[in-house]
């Protein structure tokens, strides 16, 4: 998966997406799509 250089950015592609911080790493999680998810850090 090419990694976005902001995950504000994916978070408005779907509106279940949802950032959330774990460990000192961003996620995005998005449950209705699975392929949405995103990791930084």
């Amino acid at each position: 998966m090419k990694v976005r250089n902001s995950l504000k950015s994916l978070r408005k592609r779907h509106r279940s997406c949802q950032v959330v911080t774990r460990r000192g790493r961003v996620y995005v999680i998005c449950k209705k799509n699975p392929r949405f998810k995103a990791r930084q850090g």
